[in-house]
């Protein structure tokens, strides 16, 4: 439990939470260079990032791959947060970059604690929501940008 409360999505959880929501996870480990997402698989469970570094990637519309952010465990990072509220394809794919050690949990896990914790639960569905907005937020900010550029170099042509 020691390790889960550094994760800010944890931290305001009473111990007892802690504990319930921690006996449901899972310790995994992951070898550098490893997947442990894959962009367009359905996704079903959420990483906390315990030790280790992993690249997020996306795929071009040319099929080539690119590193559009890096997560380090220091940082106290979760990833996969999406696969706990929706069953959609996954939206990147999460590569180790060095040696990982996560614990995962699964969205039907995550559903039950919920259920059976709501006041929990809610406060941890609030966390994510908070995430998932400011991430739209920024991805918003940065269509309009290529978009304004795409204007200019267009309006440069002539």
């Amino acid at each position: 439990m020691k390790d889960l409360r550094t994760f800010p999505m944890l931290a305001e959880l009473k111990d007892g939470e802690l504990e319930k929501l921690s006996v449901l996870m899972r310790e995994e480990i992951f070898p550098a260079g490893s997947r442990i997402i894959e962009e367009g698989d359905v996704g079903d469970t959420m990483y906390f990032l315990l030790e280790g570094t992993v690249e997020i990637l996306k795929t071009t519309l040319y099929g080539e791959e690119y590193v559009c952010a890096t997560l380090i465990d220091e940082y106290s990072c979760v990833f996969g947060e999406i696969a706990l509220i929706d069953h959609d394809r996954r939206s990147a794919t999460v590569r180790a970059k060095t040696d990982c050690r996560t614990f995962s949990i699964s969205a039907e896990d995550f559903r039950e604690y919920c259920m059976e914790n709501p006041s929990a639960g809610c406060r941890l569905l609030m966390f994510i929501a908070g995430n998932l907005c400011r991430n739209l937020r920024q991805e918003n900010e940065n269509l309009m940008k290529v978009y304004q550029a795409l204007i200019d170099e267009i309006e440069n042509m002539d």
